[in-house]
């Protein structure tokens, strides 16, 4: 039996899969509270921790680790690279751990997976499409000042999957479609797909875009650098602010877009706002996005775990159905994507890429 054993890091989760060539036949999705990942300081500090949780589920099972031939991270902060199937070496392993372009939960994708199969006799460790796949055109990289540049980071995979499944469901390839995909999860990135890539996206990371559970989107810049230098928050702090404990975290002490959503059911005023104004700065995004493929859009995607709020859904919609039609596919489509890459690379029907 070939299997294949894919992860996928998340800041709150640790989501893997077992495959046998197409076949899935284990899945699990292990939930962290807040408190118990940073605890652990740096993204890197929860390698043990999220490795010794996956080789226990494994264990529970009674998987024959021999039987595991590839196991696939999800891609991380790594150096800006083309998409496709890379191993993990090295020069990768240092770059993660360093945080070359930032710390998030995907940066372990590839640690993990290289971690596991220290401990696996037979299988190789990959990443597939890591969120710097970076596809801009020359005019999205300009930031307004010369010593600032735009950069593509986000949900690279995810976005891939379901903008290909969409026109597999029309029987259309990817290449030959315009469309605008808004992952809604941790983070908001809002993709314009134009036939096949993605020539702008916002940087869900690092503070662009619509504000999200756990990140605080664009801000004001005056009013940024004004907070910067008042002397009553430190870097660490500011940086904190923007990814981690900015957004919804910030206005209403969760992280749970399903509690915002429960709070403003029950008329909690301030989660009303919030939630509305959660959906507003996605449509803008959305907009935008338009703006940039000259309105001539196939389709646009809602995906991510956002997208299972019908509410949600039913307020962007309302804002942006006059574009194109608008899609929903809700969760992600991330574990099975992964684990179709790798079967690629182990059937030879994709080569893997050096780093």
């Amino acid at each position: 039996m070939r299997l294949i054993l894919v992860i996928n890091p998340g800041s709150t989760s640790t989501k893997f899969a077992l495959y046998a060539d197409e076949k899935l036949i284990m899945e699990r999705n292990l939930t962290h509270s807040s408190g118990e990942v940073t605890g652990y300081g740096q993204i890197r500090g929860q390698l043990d921790f999220r490795r010794e949780l996956i080789l226990k589920e494994l264990e529970e099972q009674k998987v024959n680790m021999s039987d595991i031939r590839v196991i696939v991270g999800r891609g991380g902060l790594v150096r800006p690279i083309e998409s496709g199937v890379y191993r993990v070496n090295e020069k990768m392993i240092s770059d993660l751990e360093k945080g070359l372009l930032g710390q998030h939960a995907s940066n372990l994708g590839g640690l993990i997976a290289n971690a596991l199969a220290a401990v696996m006799p037979n299988a190789e460790a990959y990443i597939v499409d890591p969120v710097v796949v970076d596809e801009l055109q020359p005019v999205a990289r300009i930031s307004g000042h010369p010593s600032i540049s735009r950069i593509s980071i986000f949900h690279a995979l995810n976005q891939k999957a379901v903008a290909r499944m969409y026109a597999a469901s029309l029987e259309k390839r990817y290449e030959d479609m315009n469309l605008i995909i808004a992952h809604m999860g941790g983070g908001v990135s809002v993709g314009a797909h134009r036939r096949g890539r993605v020539v702008d996206v916002n940087n869900a990371l690092d503070g662009d875009g619509p504000f999200a559970p756990e990140r605080s989107g664009s801000l004001p810049s005056g009013q940024l650098a004004d907070l910067c230098f008042s002397g009553k928050h430190s870097y660490a702090e500011i940086r904190a602010m923007i990814t981690g404990r900015g957004g919804m975290v910030a206005y209403l002490g969760t992280n749970s877009f399903r509690e915002v959503c429960r709070k403003a059911e029950e008329g909690d005023a301030e989660a009303i706002l919030v939630r509305d104004a959660a959906a507003y700065q996605t449509a803008k995004e959305i907009g935008s996005a338009a703006a940039v493929l000259e309105g001539r859009v196939d389709a646009i995607i809602l995906t991510g775990g956002m997208a299972f709020q019908e509410d949600h859904v039913e307020r962007i919609k309302r804002m942006v159905g006059f574009i194109a039609p608008v899609i929903v596919y809700p969760g992600e489509d991330e574990l099975r994507s992964l684990a179709y890459n790798g079967l690629l690379a182990l059937d030879g029907k994709i080569s893997v890429r050096d780093y």
